[in-house]
């Protein structure tokens, strides 16, 4: 009799639980309590928020990997590494075109739509997730709350961008999911170590920019849906409104070896920046005296709105300008 009694209370005590009306953003994570309070704001209920951040599966497990990778003796080795994946990326170049041919009812939409040449995509693509072929091994949720758990009182710059880049991302994971009727348990997005999402590799505080190919909503898993919001992104956030004329360009595999020449010279060196728009940094700018480049160094600008590295713009506009001419010859 006992034993039933106990069930009975434990199941009560259970549903209870689970039917608890939630008022407020209070937790103890100060931080949780911010990530409520801003999406709420932006229309999310009080009860989907507090089931999200009180979620054991959510906010209880830790991407350690993740965190592991985030350190900066691993971010340096990555750049480093930035470089060797330009070069490598070069000989799958007959493979972006034939992923461009067999897309081109799309790209021919989304270069009308956007003003984004196909070729500047595609290279994005490959670049991100080898144009949809790398598979995410992470949960993003789980990445940045691992960051937010991580540093709950930051000390240094770096610290404070690691926490303020989780509950931003947070707080956009949950509105995504609340949008999409998704119980927290079941809105997983896999992600890379850093959290981005999809073939083009969106953070989640970017998701505005998404739009789906002949659907209201994107779905970053589909090659279509990359398509038209990497486009999309460059589109808004870029500015990319003029397709590049190819032919204004210099030889740029000759550029891109004079570039990395001159970054290895250089621990501060940029493509285009003399100096930081944020900071007082300044840079060792390759391109800034070389008027010859100066339309390379425009359209350098925009793709580093996708990706702020100048290896990785040169790397996108090299493999976007040998493409284009494999294409033209064929």
């Amino acid at each position: 009799m006992k034993k039933i009694f106990f069930i009975f209370v434990f199941s009560a005590m259970f549903v209870n639980a689970l039917e608890a009306k939630y008022t407020n953003c209070e937790f103890q994570n100060e931080h949780y309590s911010d990530i409520c309070k801003k999406v709420i704001s932006h229309g999310v209920t009080y009860s989907y928020a507090n089931k999200f951040l009180l979620s054991y599966l959510k906010t209880k497990k830790f991407d350690e990997v993740s965190w592991k990778y985030l350190q900066p003796r691993h971010i340096k080795t990555h750049r480093a590494a930035e470089k060797r994946a330009n070069n490598t990326l070069v000989k799958y170049i007959p493979k972006m075109v034939k992923h461009l041919k067999k897309y081109k009812e799309v790209y021919d939409y989304s270069e009308r739509k956007y003003g984004v040449n196909r070729e500047v995509v595609a290279a994005i693509l490959l670049k991100e997730t080898s144009l949809g072929a790398i598979k995410p091994k992470h949960d993003a949720f789980i990445v940045f709350n691992t960051m937010v758990v991580r540093t709950p009182h930051p000390k240094t710059s770096r610290e404070r961008w690691l926490l303020n880049m989780g509950k931003n991302n947070m707080a956009a994971i949950i509105e995504y999911c609340y949008a999409k009727k998704l119980k927290p348990n079941e809105c997983n997005l896999p992600s890379s170590y850093a959290g981005a999402v999809g073939i083009p590799q969106f953070m989640p505080n970017s998701f505005n920019y998404t739009q789906g190919y002949k659907s209201d909503v994107a779905d970053l898993t589909k090659m279509e849906d990359a398509i038209v919001s990497a486009s999309k992104y460059l589109h808004i956030k870029a500015k990319f409104t003029q397709l590049i004329d190819f032919s204004k360009f210099p030889n740029m595999p000759k550029i891109e070896q004079e570039w990395y020449d001159f970054a290895y010279e250089y621990d501060n060196a940029s493509f285009v920046y003399a100096k930081s728009k944020r900071s007082n940094k300044t840079y060792q700018c390759f391109a800034c005296q070389k008027p010859e480049l100066s339309y390379l160094k425009e359209y350098t600008k925009k793709i580093m709105r996708y990706n702020n590295s100048s290896n990785y713009a040169i790397g996108v506009l090299r493999l976007a300008y040998d493409a284009h001419n494999l294409l033209q010859r064929r």
